[in-house]
């Protein structure tokens, strides 16, 4: 079980380095060139059980504060042409952000179940 999970972390990590690759147009690239750039060094410490718990559910906390913050007003799905271009790009950052903070959650309940399975 722990394969899957190193594997799962290994993934986020190669998806966290493609959204900074993908920001360089980005008017404010440099917000989310840190932001994944700190998950995908979580990624990569969790992978090499360096992430800490505390670590986790902070970062988790802060995407999910995050994803509220830029969610849009009216949220009108991620394609472009479907409606206003300000509230896509919102709600794109928003997904963006909830699946960073998805990534948070799984690693900090893998490391919580295994701290209490090793007690």
């Amino acid at each position: 079980m722990n394969l899957f999970f190193k594997i799962l972390a290994a993934v986020f990590t190669g998806l966290f380095i493609y959204a900074i690759a993908v920001q360089y147009n980005d008017p404010d690239a440099t917000r989310w060139y840190l932001y994944y750039g700190v998950a995908a060094l979580a990624s990569v410490l969790f992978i090499f059980n360096q992430l800490r718990i505390s670590w986790s559910a902070v970062l988790l906390g802060f995407y999910v504060f995050m994803m509220f913050q830029v969610w849009p007003e009216k949220f009108e799905g991620v394609t472009i042409g479907e409606g206003d271009i300000v509230n896509i790009e919102r709600g794109r950052e928003a997904l963006g952000l909830a699946i960073t903070a998805f990534a948070m959650l799984v690693y900090l309940l893998r490391m919580l179940f295994a701290r209490k399975s090793k007690v």
